[in-house]
């Protein structure tokens, strides 16, 4: 059994500024959030197959004409901007829990992923976006001169 006189003198040292930076940053109870610890606003899921990468995206009330897909070079993006409703509703909302709000989601894809071939299919409020892995290229020999 280990004894605190035998424990290396960590409790009489005083710690510097960076110290204590470090320890919060890797700390569960710290103020600091951590990079891992980022909120996305929308629910989505992203997965790798054997066929390519895959996202899975909450899409609940949406239809097809409400969602806009765009593949620039490498960049992924996928939005949906909400119908503002003028004046006031005609209904009376006794409890709201199904978030029909806009969003815009955008995803920096790996070149190992052929973006030029992405296939989209929106079914039962879950839009499913499959990006193909694209064929290797084989290495190219530079002659000196």
């Amino acid at each position: 059994m280990t004894t605190l006189t035998q424990l290396p003198s960590l409790f009489n040292r005083q710690f510097s500024d960076f110290d204590v930076l470090v320890r919060n940053f890797f700390d569960t109870d710290s103020t600091f959030t951590k990079l891992s610890n980022r909120i996305i606003n929308h629910p989505v899921d992203i997965y790798e197959t054997k066929e390519g990468l895959v996202f899975e995206i909450a899409c609940t009330g949406l239809d097809k004409k409400d969602v806009q897909i765009e593949v620039e070079n490498d960049l992924l993006k996928v939005s949906h901007k909400k119908e503002e409703v003028n004046g006031k509703s005609s209904t009376h909302n006794y409890y709201s829990g199904i978030a029909k709000r806009s969003f815009d989601l955008g995803w920096k894809v790996a070149s190992r992923f052929n973006l030029a071939k992405i296939s989209a299919e929106l079914d039962k409020g879950l839009l499913t976006l499959l990006v193909p892995i694209a064929p290797e290229k084989a290495a190219k020999l530079i002659e000196v001169k």
